[in-house]
């Protein structure tokens, strides 16, 4: 008897990338879409959301995506018309497809806010036939506003799916042997590039509210361990540790990068470079906020060299890295 069963698509593995995020364009209401939805995380502010959502629609939704535009404005890519995020996500993507993927593995990405949403890519992988499917958030250093938020609308995606596929995701990996490399061999490869010697290296990550680590969040101290490890391998310059990017009155995580760049001439270091190994893609907070900004504050206030070492983007050793943290989970 001919059956009358719908063909099903079945036997697949897929592997899905997730970064933060990005707008989709520089335009004001783009801006203030993806805005929306990031700020409206609980877990992103932990505030009471009646409250918060009062001050978010009225004032920050109001005033702030005309900044955030400006921001975006100097560093977005005029010649693919897209964040730089977004570009290297995808070519992280594409060059790590490359060297693994094939019939049966399906290499994709997806971003947490905005632009392709998790919830379609794990739609479209299911559609292809993926019945287990591997997580890798482009967080090295888990914070429960990061790492914990990806999980959260996987979790929230799947609910909505009568046949589920297996699912892994990939923690943390501040401390893998391989990352810390990677992020050597960038800084000896910045130092051959310049022709002056840093006085300093600043290991600059994004901030979190002080208050969420005083109510447990471990993402402080994994910071400090990967700037640890690095400085265990590579002893010839010093390295300090500072946290950017803080928003509203209250406490974050201390020494501020931007006071600190403020600062550091009037101490006698006038030779400085910026990593950022938080960060898996050069974005606005880095190529905005540390190499123009950062960078202005530094110079006016005596510095005399600057330079910011790039992310480790789509690095070749960079991709090898996601490769070595996916296999296992395969």
């Amino acid at each position: 008897m001919k059956s009358n069963h719908p063909k099903v698509k079945y036997g697949k593995t897929g592997i899905l990338l997730v970064n933060l995020g990005t707008p989709d364009s520089t335009n004001w209401w783009d801006i203030r879409r993806y805005l929306k939805e990031f700020l409206s995380d609980r877990r992103v502010i932990e505030l009471n959301p009646i409250v918060w959502q009062i001050i978010l629609n009225l004032f920050i939704l109001t005033f702030r995506p005309s900044k955030t535009a400006h921001a975006y404005k100097k560093i977005w890519r005029k010649e693919s018309n897209e964040s730089p995020l977004l570009y290297f996500t995808r070519m992280q993507t594409t060059k790590l497809r490359n060297k693994i993927g094939n019939e049966n593995l399906i290499v994709d990405f997806a971003m947490r806010y905005g632009n392709p949403s998790i919830n379609s890519k794990l739609d479209k992988l299911k559609e292809e036939g993926c019945e287990n499917i591997v997580i890798l958030p482009l967080y090295p250093q888990y914070a429960a506003a990061t790492t914990a938020t990806v999980c959260d609308e996987v979790y929230r995606s799947l609910m909505k799916m009568r046949w589920q596929p297996s699912l892994q995701i990939i923690p943390h990996y501040e401390s893998n042997p391989f990352y810390i490399e990677c992020l050597i061999n960038s800084i000896q490869k910045k130092i051959k590039e310049i022709n002056w010697k840093p006085d300093l290296i600043i290991s600059s990550y994004h901030g979190i509210p002080k208050s969420y680590f005083d109510r447990g969040d471990p993402y402080h101290c994994y910071c400090q361990k990967t700037t640890r490890l690095i400085k265990e391998k590579f002893n010839e310059i010093e390295i300090a540790t500072t946290f950017q990017s803080r928003f509203g009155p209250q406490e974050w995580l201390t020494p501020y990068t931007d006071k600190t760049l403020e600062e550091l001439p009037s101490k006698g270091v006038r030779n400085l470079l910026v990593i950022c190994p938080g960060f898996a893609s050069d974005c606005v907070e880095t190529l905005e906020e540390i190499n123009i900004q950062g960078k202005e504050v530094f110079l006016d206030n005596g510095g005399k060299n600057f330079d910011l070492i790039p992310c480790l983007n789509d690095n070749s050793d960079h991709i090898e890295l996601f490769r070595k943290l996916v296999t296992k989970y395969l």
